[in-house]
């Protein structure tokens, strides 16, 4: 197939904008759509943070514990619906089966190549008029206990010496956040990581991609895609048709919904996470994480934002406040100077997981559609090495070895 001329995305999340902004940038006439608009799904209310160094698969060795757990405490850091759900089980069977060391080596040596490309990618974006700020800061990790503050420095030295960018130090007194509370007593200072506030990155995105003569159109809710000899369609569901040289899906965990009549076997389950914003008096100057709470503190905006927890539920399904309060109530001992009766701008976003822990990129079934998604909480991270990579393939029409571990015709 010669170079395409012209390509419609689907999807105006981070994935989404940064593949059409890439493609813009090799010469074809784009249209992005999306059924709300930029940043209306996982790509505004997650903790915004850059983190190549920290990038894994959430099916660890030992992560059946918080499964374990799931089933009896209504507040633990994973929720798993106790209810007649086929899909689910069988996908949570196929995730069961990568929680073992050699599993995850696998994964970690197939996420490598792109995890090392994050920073190049984002600088890019910058030197081409992205000006959304992405923030360098120290990170601190918080411990209510010695053994606990052990066993993850000891994961962040591994993901260090498998060539992850990442550094870790115990924290200094006189480096420590006034935020956290006396219930923190070991802390951890990891380097070489940054931070966004997603909503604004991507908004930013989108105006570049339109400034360049992108078109995005809000409020259309794609509901078929077809692909002939010469060109690709999509059909609306007010019955509208668009037609470019090549598709791409990239509408996280709705992807299968579009790519299933395309080729993508590879199970994608929405793994939602809940966030929120508060005030306080001390706050921090950089990002703060309770690995054992699982539960991540970002500056947003003169606030914090505070985000946490996995529940398996289905994309659309509403906003569980008794899951939101369970982010609150597992964080609250552990800072302080935060005026909770601030707490706003709830929110919950579905999350593209995949049960070998890989993204999905590349070509479908036919040569004109392709798929972006299954990053899982990484897609903030990913994103913009995801559409550079992406368009180089629709372009050259060869997958850049960075992402030929997550050819989406896998099963």
């Amino acid at each position: 197939m010669r170079k395409p001329q012209s390509a419609i995305v689907v999807g105006a999340g981070v994935v989404g904008l940064s593949t059409a902004w890439h493609l813009q940038q090799q010469g074809l006439s784009v249209t992005v759509i999306d059924k709300v608009g930029p940043a209306a799904g996982a790509s505004w209310g997650n903790a915004g943070w850059v983190t190549p160094g920290l990038v894994m698969p959430l099916a660890e060795p030992g992560a059946w514990k918080y499964a374990l757990q799931s089933l009896t405490d209504p507040n633990a850091p994973l929720h798993v619906p106790l209810r007649f759900d086929p899909p689910l089980w069988k996908f949570l069977l196929r995730f069961a089966g990568n929680m073992n060391a050699r599993k995850w080596q696998q994964t970690m040596s197939a996420l490598q190549p792109i995890t090392r490309t994050v920073d190049a990618s984002f600088a890019e974006l910058k030197a081409k008029g992205i000006s959304a700020p992405v923030v360098a800061a120290p990170y601190v990790a918080g411990f209510s206990s010695a053994a606990a503050a052990a066993a993850f420095r000891t994961e962040l030295e591994h993901l260090h010496a498998m060539g992850q960018g990442i550094g870790v130090s115990t924290l200094a007194n006189g480096n420590r956040p006034a935020a956290l509370s006396d219930a923190v007593v070991h802390g951890l200072q990891i380097s070489g990581q940054s931070y966004l506030d997603p909503g604004d990155f991507v908004w930013d995105l989108a105006g570049a991609f339109k400034a360049g003569g992108g078109q995005i159109r809000d409020g259309t809710n794609v509901i078929s895609v077809d692909a002939g000899t010469s060109s690709a369609t999509v059909t609306a569901d007010d019955g509208s048709l668009l037609t470019a040289d090549v598709v791409i899906l990239a509408t996280g965990a709705w992807l299968p919904k579009l790519a299933g009549k395309w080729g993508l076997k590879i199970g994608v389950q929405a793994g939602r996470g809940y966030s929120f914003t508060v005030d306080g008096d001390r706050l921090p100057n950089g990002p703060l994480y309770f690995p054992e709470q699982r539960v991540v503190c970002t500056p947003y905006r003169g606030a914090l934002r505070i985000a946490g927890t996995m529940e398996f539920l289905g994309p659309d399904e509403p906003l569980d406040s008794a899951r939101l309060e369970s982010v609150a109530r597992a964080v609250r001992p552990l800072l302080q100077g935060i005026d909770w009766s601030s707490l706003r701008d709830a929110w919950v976003g579905s999350r593209p997981i995949t049960p070998d822990g890989l993204p999905i990129i590349g070509r479908l079934a036919s040569d004109r559609i392709f798929a972006a998604g299954g990053h899982g909480m990484w897609g903030m991270v990913l994103g913009p090495a995801t559409g550079k990579l992406l368009a180089a393939q629709i372009v050259t029409g060869e997958p850049p070895q960075e992402i030929v571990a997550f050819n989406p015709l896998r099963r």
